[in-house]
């Protein structure tokens, strides 16, 4: 049986400025509707995605910028960096570690520039949203076997 993942909830402070957010980023705006005055529902789907964000008021109880490590995946992370650019978005340099391994911000092993050989697995950058959910963009170009 398959298990899909669907939605993930990222909480913010201000919808209107995320969802200027994810519409700068050209993620195709998916929902955008009200129920009353206390919630409001904002879905957005990245391109190639088939997992959604959705945001909102009432929508959940987490801590605006609490979300950390959301990943995505690109066929080249020094191309998707200068898209993000072209559109105004604030993202790292790319960086690889030198052990061949991810870790997160901070180690010592973080390298500048893509891995070296271009590994699959091997490239990354990051960037946040407004209120500072953390997002980071992996370089895969053939998936391991299972993935």
């Amino acid at each position: 049986m398959d298990f899909k993942l669907e939605v993930v909830v990222v909480p913010v402070a201000d919808v209107d400025k995320a969802k200027a957010f994810y519409q700068q980023l050209q993620w195709r705006e998916d929902a955008d509707f009200s129920v009353g005055d206390g919630f409001r529902v904002v879905q957005f789907t990245p391109p190639g995605s088939e997992c959604s964000i959705i945001f909102g008021t009432g929508v959940t109880n987490g801590e605006p910028g609490s979300l950390q490590g959301l990943q995505l995946t690109v066929k080249d992370v020094v191309a998707a960096r200068e898209h993000l650019l072209g559109l105004g978005i604030d993202v790292s340099e790319v960086w690889h570690d030198a052990d061949g391994v991810f870790h997160r911000a901070g180690t010592a092993n973080r390298v500048d520039g893509p891995d070296a050989d271009r590994r699959d697995y091997g490239s990354w950058l990051s960037f946040e949203d407004p209120d500072g959910n953390g997002w980071f963009l992996q370089e895969i170009v053939t998936r391991a076997p299972g993935r």
